[in-house]
């Protein structure tokens, strides 16, 4: 039976940053290894605070203005699924009380929204209870979650973000958590254009099924790409780390994953003086990201707008 004993604290918070991939989205799916790095600049929130006795635990998405019972909300809905996730993981009834998730993070961008939403709602509700989790519980109750969004995720997502550190990640496998040599910088940019992840990993998947041949070469180079980087990154050869996310871009790009919009993000990030720059996440819309030196930010930040960014963000991967 779930204990109704919670501590008397009357509010607590939780938060979790985004994430995107450096290298290995796609393969990562068939057993290579991809790298993730947290996105802390872009945050989701989650808010929870007592309620009149009696009126249950009410789940408020204050950016789409949707609020649900927990008690009433269906199975699949992605933030009652985690709440009851985590109660049933601490053993605790659901309180009365109101808990909001915010989230800087846009949806459906590769940036692992829905991750990163879960977590935060995650820590807060068993902060509230009095309890808090690991980052190997939260990642593992978030990727259940994940599954509700994504149909058959790799488990990147919610691992960078619970954990909130760089990951080297192979799918059934222990992530690890690697060292970094020199911070480097990110500019991130959207493309305006959404994407689902689901929709685009189920079209890879539909395809490769056909014809496993056509995809063996790109996925095992793909992985090769990813090992390389990790020695890049820990070694500080960021020029080097570059050249690496540009070949992984050509390859995405040559498997139809990439768009023309992506394409004039990518290119006007390298001409503008980027090391490398790629598609980041399932593609066909979302994000790009750009591995930049600190003085040439302005440059290249400058550059993504002009090229029809919609929103360029910055995060130093420390």
């Amino acid at each position: 039976m779930p204990s109704s004993h919670r501590s008397e604290v009357l509010s607590a918070t939780g938060s979790a940053p985004g994430k995107v991939i450096l290298c290995g989205e796609h393969s990562v799916v068939y057993g290579q290894p991809a790298i993730a790095v947290p996105v802390s600049d872009l945050r989701a929130q989650a808010q929870i605070t007592a309620a009149a006795p009696g009126s249950g635990l009410r789940l408020v998405a204050a950016d789409l203005g949707e609020t649900v019972t927990l008690r009433t909300a269906p199975a699949d809905h992605p933030l009652a699924a985690i709440a009851r996730l985590t109660l049933a993981e601490i053993g605790a009834a659901a309180p009365d009380a109101v808990l909001t998730v915010r989230s800087a993070l846009p949806i459906a961008a590769g940036l692992g929204s829905g991750a990163a939403v879960s977590v935060a709602l995650a820590r807060a509700l068993a902060t509230f209870l009095g309890r808090e989790l690991t980052a190997e519980t939260v990642s593992a109750l978030a990727y259940k979650v994940e599954k509700i969004y994504h149909g058959t995720p790799s488990g990147i997502d919610n691992t960078v973000v619970a954990w909130e550190r760089p990951v080297y990640f192979v799918k059934g496998s222990l992530p690890e958590v690697f060292s970094i040599a020199t911070p480097f910088h990110l500019l991130i940019a959207d493309s305006g254009q959404y994407s689902s992840t689901r929709a685009v990993v189920a079209a890879i998947r539909s395809r490769r099924d056909v014809d496993p041949s056509r995809f063996a070469a790109p996925f095992k180079r793909m992985g090769e790409i990813t090992r390389q980087a990790r020695i890049a990154i820990a070694s500080g050869e960021l020029p080097a780390l570059g050249v690496l996310l540009d070949e992984n871009q050509a390859l995405l790009a040559d498997l139809g994953v990439s768009t023309p919009e992506i394409d004039r993000l990518v290119n006007a990030a390298r001409a503008a003086g980027a090391w490398g720059a790629k598609l980041t996440g399932a593609g066909a819309g979302g994000n790009i990201i750009a591995l930049v030196a600190a003085a040439s930010l302005p440059g290249v930040r400058e550059a993504l707008r002009a090229a029809g960014a919609v929103h360029v963000w910055h995060t130093e991967v420390a």
